[in-house]
């Protein structure tokens, strides 16, 4: 009986850690490593617009299939990294990167969380200070 139940959590273990949650299929994958190393890490940064929490590199969707496809090509042409950077957030804007770099246009972005976590700490200090009057 022991054995059958650690049996079955080194199956799980093993799929856990084996399993592979990358969605590159086998026909987008280019030849020169270098070059599919390079159109990887790109991928990874930039955010698929169908599921949003996920990278390009990671999603199955058919949009991120065809921003891979389009990563490639452009690697393929010859483009450094800065240059397909450009080209996506002059396309989609700078909310396709994971990590938005720090514009004026992109404050909010970064500075929000940080208004939340100010506003949550005035609510929680209010609110302790009231309770201690009754």
């Amino acid at each position: 009986m022991i054995i059958k139940k650690i049996f079955i959590i080194f199956i799980f273990i093993s799929q856990l850690l084996l399993s592979n949650s990358y969605s590159v299929e086998p026909d987008e994958i280019l030849q020169n490593p270098k070059q599919e190393l390079r159109a990887r890490n790109i991928s990874k940064n930039i955010r698929c617009m169908v599921c949003q929490n996920q990278s390009i590199d990671e999603s199955d969707a058919p949009l991120a299939k065809d921003l891979r496809i389009l990563i490639r090509n452009q690697i393929k042409d010859g483009k450094n990294d800065q240059e397909i950077y450009k080209f996506l957030t002059d396309r989609y804007g700078d909310f396709i990167l994971l990590k938005p770099a720090f514009k004026l246009n992109t404050l909010v972005l970064w500075l929000l969380p940080l208004f939340f976590v100010v506003v949550g700490i005035f609510i929680i200090f209010l609110h302790n200070k009231k309770s201690k009057k009754i």
